[in-house]
């Protein structure tokens, strides 16, 4: 059984998912209208991923007993200057997602909630990935500059991510 107030936390990182989701579709609509597919790609599955993450918390509430609650959803920023600001801003935002769950953990810990603390180690090692992932791309964009045919060949190598079922949604099929 969820306390009121994880209850809560959780239901407002559900939301947090779904505006994560939101902000990638911003991102996505960027990379289409450069008509550069393969990034655009990259922020579809991007946005498949934090849909499901969202499903994660919707059915963990609902195992536990809790019932979820929707939020309004923020208008993500959509004004981007670059590939690599874009890039950034999507690293500063997952870095945030990491707090946020972090937060969520020590909140496990101190209401002394093992289950959820235990459900909640899959985010912390799916951000430790989110952050690599972007990381490295931020770090290929800084080292091509403006160079458009190694933009060109990134954009080839983007268009193949697939988007992958995460594990605890697999499990529950």
């Amino acid at each position: 059984m969820l306390s009121e107030r994880m209850l809560e936390e959780l239901n407002k990182q559900l939301n947090y998912e779904i505006y994560s989701a939101y902000l990638y579709v911003a991102m996505e609509n960027y990379f289409q209208e450069k008509n550069l597919e393969g990034f655009a790609n990259f922020f579809k599955v991007q946005m498949e991923e934090e849909l499901s993450h969202a499903r994660i918390f919707y059915e963990y509430i609902y195992r536990m007993g809790g019932k979820v609650t929707l939020y309004p959803i923020e208008k993500p920023e959509e004004n981007f200057e670059s590939i690599l600001d874009v890039f950034k801003k999507a690293l500063e935002h997952e870095k945030t997602v990491t707090q946020r769950i972090h937060k969520l953990v020590d909140l496990a810990i101190e209401e002394r909630d093992h289950a959820t603390n235990a459900f909640l180690q899959w985010f912390v090692n799916e951000q430790v990935e989110e952050e690599e992932s972007f990381q490295k791309i931020i770090n290929k964009l800084e080292l091509i500059g403006d160079s458009m045919q190694p933009i060109f060949m990134l954009d080839s190598e983007l268009a193949k991510r697939t988007f992958v079922l995460p594990a605890p949604l697999a499990k529950s099929e």
